[in-house]
């Protein structure tokens, strides 16, 4: 086996992602909504969610569907992804790997522009405890470089 440098282990992933959850909430207060597609527009984010063309490198947010198990391990109770207050959950590829990459999901593609850490809300949401639980499973925030259309099942690939 050929040995490689970071710059190029950085690159491989032993697996392309999956879209397994979409939510959208259409106002402040407001449940999340669950849907089975979406469209995503050009610099703006999904169609129906309330930051849809009002946040600028935050269009999308998503986390990662293997936390969800890690959180109701901390939290001891179910934790359901419309509980997180994020757009998209992903399951099979470390979306933390992807801290500034563009990646493509069906036929949007996307640009991480950082972690997606926990608000307060966790500790009213999740309960005593709950924001912290977050820490470091909050997922990702991305920019949409492409729009197009979101379904359930769409593969997440990195874009090298």
């Amino acid at each position: 086996m050929q040995k490689l440098t970071v710059n190029e282990l950085i690159q491989v992933f032993p697996s392309n992602g999956e879209l397994v959850w979409i939510g959208v909430r259409p106002a402040h207060g407001k449940p999340m909504i669950a849907l089975t597609e979406v469209l995503v527009t050009q610099h703006s984010g999904l169609v129906g969610d309330r930051y849809n063309g009002t946040s600028g490198k935050r269009h999308v947010t998503l986390i990662q569907y293997e936390h969800l198990a890690v959180l109701e391990s901390l939290m001891g109770k179910a934790v359901s992804p419309e509980f997180l207050r994020r757009n998209l959950v992903i399951k099979g590829i470390n979306l933390l790997a992807l801290k500034n990459a563009k990646f493509r999901i069906g036929d949007v593609v996307l640009q991480a522009t950082g972690f997606c850490h926990p608000c307060a809300k966790m500790e009213l949401t999740l309960g005593v405890g709950g924001y912290n639980a977050m820490r470091g499973h909050g997922g990702l925030t991305a920019q949409v470089l492409h729009q197009g259309l979101l379904q359930l099942g769409d593969k997440l690939t990195v874009l090298l």
